[in-house]
């Protein structure tokens, strides 16, 4: 135990998933942190009135981690690895948190962002995301800022509102390009969006209203969670085997139905992984060759 607690100190301070297990190599525990090594560290501090955590603990023999380019991402990879498998001293079989979709509508009766549960045919969808309180905060962000929903074809108080922020019909094809293209994760066009909700919280703060900015941050917030990087849970149903390698370590990820659903690690001279590593898609190498470092450097 009190070495599994030494290798914790060299976890990254960043968002991910861990893993824990008993001396016969057998999972224990999955998690998921904001801060992997502060998140794995506070397992040693503070049990006495946890009984149950502080038996786990005990049985604690090595540490392993994930680390992931977003809370998002972490947050799908343990619901994922816990669908898949769920270890003895987990009480789920995945997050908590609802999964959904944000539906594009183009047509000139009510264009705009919806939120969904499913995927329906004869739409644009982005995500999965997860959180549907979250989902609904980053859909009012963007239509804050990209009022793409008053450029419908309609008469009376909709028309006044367009005529307010200063759109019409005409604007529907721009708009639609900018929402699209935040949604899509063009840095330039999130920067925009991201710059202009400050703005707007700052502004409202300086003129005391601070239930409109406390509102303001929760939508900025909503809007980060969606836009960030997110790869290990996908829209389309792609499959691909993912490798990393070294100082003697293999770490692989598989991606099945356009999920990442199992994680594993081994021993593995550089010449019998080096065909598998050279096969893993571009997008993810980078993902993988990360974690196989971590990997090493937590077996070091």
């Amino acid at each position: 135990m009190d070495q599994a607690r030494l290798v914790a100190r060299r976890l990254p301070q960043a968002p991910g998933v861990y893993r824990f297990r008993d001396d016969n190599g057998r999972v224990l525990y999955i998690g998921r942190a904001v801060n992997l090594r502060r998140r794995v560290l506070s397992y040693w501090t503070h049990l006495g009135d946890r009984p149950r955590l502080a038996r786990m603990v005990n049985r604690i023999a090595r540490v392993e981690g994930v680390e992931c380019d977003s809370e998002h991402e972490a947050a799908w990879l343990e619901r994922n690895l816990l669908e898949h498998t769920k270890p003895r001293w987990n009480r789920t079989e995945g997050g908590q948190e609802v999964i959904g979709y944000i539906r594009f509508d183009a047509g000139p009766a009510r264009p705009g962002l919806r939120f969904t549960h499913t995927i329906t045919s004869g739409a644009r969808h982005f995500g999965p995301y997860l959180g549907g309180l979250r989902i609904r905060q980053a859909i009012s962000a963007l239509h804050r800022v990209i009022p793409l929903q008053y450029t419908a074809e309609a008469n009376g108080s909709l028309r006044e509102f367009a005529e307010l922020v200063g759109v019409s019909p005409s604007d529907r094809e721009a708009l639609t390009s900018a929402v699209c293209a935040v949604l899509d994760r063009d840095p330039a066009a999130v920067n925009a969006v991201r710059d202009e909700l400050a703005r707007r919280r700052d502004r409202a703060s300086a003129a005391l209203r601070f239930e409109f900015a406390g509102k303001l941050q929760d939508e900025l917030a909503a809007f980060e969670w969606i836009v960030a990087e997110q790869k290990v849970s996908l829209l389309t149903a792609d499959d691909a085997d993912v490798f990393g390698w070294a100082d003697g370590v293999m770490v692989g990820f598989g991606l099945r139905d356009g999920r990442v659903r199992t994680w594993s690690q081994h021993a593995m001279s550089e010449r019998t992984a080096r065909d598998r590593v050279a096969a893993t898609p571009p997008a993810w190498q980078l993902f993988a060759q990360r974690n196989a470092e971590l990997a090493a450097r937590l077996l070091a």
